[in-house]
């Protein structure tokens, strides 16, 4: 992979240094994440990388929130996840920081609160499609200017086929994994969000992986006229 720049390589070492206090498995899995996954440069190579308030849907340990904070690219964070375990990580290592944790099963989610941005990292294709349906009807709702999603295509060849068998393997013995591989098409999630009045664009999200994953950046269209167009 390519080194990230030094502002984000910073707000990278002191995420890392937050989780030493976390729980064992924790601090290795997060100084992995953060050093080896393609996300965090990609989404910090966005255009206008300033996410404003921030709901994160499906947080996991609240890796990401932490580095939106410490990096200045957040103003606040909600992190939404159904695992308590995995939010007492989050809390645990946020001294400091203007983050809150909630615990919800995105099967049952509620009507979420309004914020600039709302993110969903590797969680839809873990739901069964009526919940997906749900969950971004409620983003869209929910988010006043800006929705992430990360996703598996399931349409990029090779790369689809292997990360579809790595991801039910995986169910065998990840204890975090959801109950489904159920990647929908990338064509389908941009159609509810330009539905709803976003603007999108796709971005592969895979470098130095096998994996199909791509990054969907969309923005409500009364927030801005300049948004580079899907590929």
């Amino acid at each position: 992979m390519i080194a990230p720049a030094p502002p984000l390589a910073a707000a990278i070492s002191r995420t890392v240094r937050r989780y030493r206090g976390a729980s064992r498995f924790g601090r290795f899995y997060v100084a992995g994440k953060l050093r080896l996954d393609p996300l965090y440069q990609a989404l910090f190579a966005l255009p206008t990388p300033r996410f404003g308030t921030v709901i994160d849907l499906g947080c996991g340990r609240g890796q990401l929130d932490i580095l939106l904070l410490e990096a200045g690219a957040a103003t606040t964070v909600l992190a939404v996840d159904g695992q308590a375990a995995l939010l007492a990580d989050a809390r645990q290592v946020s001294d400091g920081l203007n983050l809150r944790t909630e615990r919800y099963d995105l099967t049952a989610l509620p009507a979420l609160p309004a914020a600039d941005t709302i993110f969903m990292i590797d969680v839809l294709y873990q739901l069964d499609a009526a919940t997906q349906q749900a969950v971004l009807e409620a983003a869209t709702t929910a988010a006043r200017r800006r929705i992430i999603i990360r996703a598996a295509d399931p349409a990029r060849g090779w790369r689809s086929r292997l990360t579809g068998g790595l991801e039910r393997m995986v169910r065998r013995v990840w204890p975090h994994a959801g109950a489904h591989v159920n990647p929908r098409p990338v064509g389908a999630i941009v159609d509810r969000l330009e539905a709803a009045g976003f603007s999108v664009s796709i971005r592969p999200c895979w470098q130095g992986t096998p994996f199909s994953n791509v990054l969907i950046d969309a923005i409500r269209r009364d927030t801005t006229d300049d948004h580079p167009a899907a590929t």
